[in-house]
């Protein structure tokens, strides 16, 4: 095998987790839901691996690495103290929230550690910052065009769990793709150039 190739095992072992994922999510809480940014990457990725794409899975390592961080201390802390550090995963404590939606969610975990040595193994492409920034406005845009408000995917109508963002669409919807790339894409671009 070639040192830069990505092991058969992988492509298989993902391809078989999104066969089963994809048509759960589609059924149980609807197609609006791969609107979110972390949804999207899972099927990247997958399309990543199959074409050992750098640019691709760089991209998609941006996007779920802090974000897997963050969400499983945020799971951690609010099973361990009651209580939430950030916000956003309040739904895998929710009675409400079918249990089959709480257990796939794990997947927030799943992704770096799939996207994260494929780009070792690959290597780091420097392009993915501006890509992956675009993607984010990109699927912010849609979200909010073309999911239900009361969905609040990708945060486009309020952040977290506010019932209203606190500033006009012409300012929230800027200021919240600019926050995606500065507060989430930036930080682990700058640390992945660094170790690359």
């Amino acid at each position: 095998m070639d040192r830069g190739r990505l092991p058969l095992w992988l492509k298989i072992a993902f391809s078989a987790w999104i066969v089963v994922w994809a048509p759960t999510y589609a059924v149980v809480i609807g197609p609006q839901n791969f609107f979110w940014l972390c949804n999207m990457a899972s099927f990247l990725i997958l399309i990543g691996l199959w074409m050992e794409s750098r640019l691709v899975l760089s991209m998609q390592w941006l996007s779920v690495a802090l974000i897997g961080l963050l969400w499983g201390l945020d799971v951690a802390s609010a099973w361990l103290t009651g209580s939430h550090l950030f916000g956003g995963t309040e739904y895998m404590f929710d009675p409400e929230t079918p249990r089959i939606v709480r257990v796939l969610s794990f997947f927030h975990l799943l992704l770096p550690l799939v996207a994260g040595p494929a780009v070792w193994r690959l290597g780091y492409d420097r392009r993915a910052l501006i890509w992956q920034s675009g993607l984010t406005w990109l699927m912010i845009a849609l979200s909010w065009w073309l999911t239900d408000a009361e969905r609040n995917i990708n945060w486009v109508h309020a952040p977290f769990g506010l019932d209203q963002a606190p500033a006009s669409e012409l300012i929230y919807l800027p200021a919240l793709a600019l926050g995606w790339v500065v507060l989430i894409l930036l930080p682990v671009h700058l640390v992945t150039r660094r170790l690359a």
